[in-house]
């Protein structure tokens, strides 16, 4: 696959706010004048409305915060209601989710977008499928689609460990870490900001953000923040 200038988002878990911090950077890249799309491969927890059909939340949510003006029925490639792992959703669905649909369209997006941003699902080792045949794992997507991870962390207790194991399982699968955002960010907290300097010292890896709670604008330059794409 050629290289293009994209950037896979992923998390020390569900419910770290990979989605709003995804948002952010999206919005950001925008506001720097860079065309910047988003694409989650796979989406569950969609809400079904009154007609029957599903709105995939975090597209959604992305595309207006980041001013995308797009369907976001075109941002996704699996949609599932149900709030579980995208490999169980697709199962009670009877779909069978293929690495080849998801390299199809993030390829697609580049018809639209000059630079992407790729959410993953849940935490890095996050299961897609796991029929025998055609075991999929978040790595697997992030591999086949040739791209670096930036890593969404929680800023305060436990995240030292999470950020840790991440890390450490992402270099292991020969994955690119470049950098880590840290969410829920409270820079007058002794903790926070203890976690964020080991962090950085335990991983060698960069803390390019922190994200206060309800916060609306990421604060990262634009060079640091467009080489994250490329």
């Amino acid at each position: 696959m050629n290289r293009k200038k994209a950037v896979f988002v992923t998390a020390t878990g569900t419910d770290i706010g990979k989605t709003y911090v995804s948002a952010l950077l999206v919005k950001k890249m925008r506001e720097y004048g860079l065309n910047c799309g988003y694409y989650k491969p796979a989406l569950s927890g969609a809400i079904k409305q009154k007609d029957g059909t599903l709105l995939p939340g975090d597209c959604d949510f992305v595309a207006k915060f980041a001013g995308i003006d797009i369907d976001p029925n075109e941002l996704f490639s699996y949609c599932f209601e149900e709030a579980v792992s995208p490999h169980l959703a697709s199962y009670r669905c009877g779909i069978n989710i293929e690495l080849t649909k998801i390299i199809e369209d993030y390829e697609k997006s580049f018809d639209k977008f000059d630079y992407l941003l790729v959410e993953g699902a849940g935490g890095i080792t996050c299961p897609f499928n796991l029929k025998e045949e055609n075991k999929i794992l978040l790595p697997d997507v992030i591999t086949a689609l040739d791209l670096g991870i930036v890593i969404v962390a929680d800023g305060g207790l436990g995240t030292i460990n999470s950020v840790l194991l991440t890390v450490d399982y992402a270099k292991t699968h020969n994955i690119k870490v470049k950098g880590v955002i840290l969410n829920n960010y409270d820079e007058s907290n002794f903790m926070h900001i203890d976690n964020k300097i080991q962090i950085e010292n335990l991983t060698g890896t960069k803390v390019i953000a922190t994200v206060a709670k309800n916060e609306t604008e990421l604060k990262i330059d634009k060079n640091t923040l467009e080489k994250l794409f490329i």
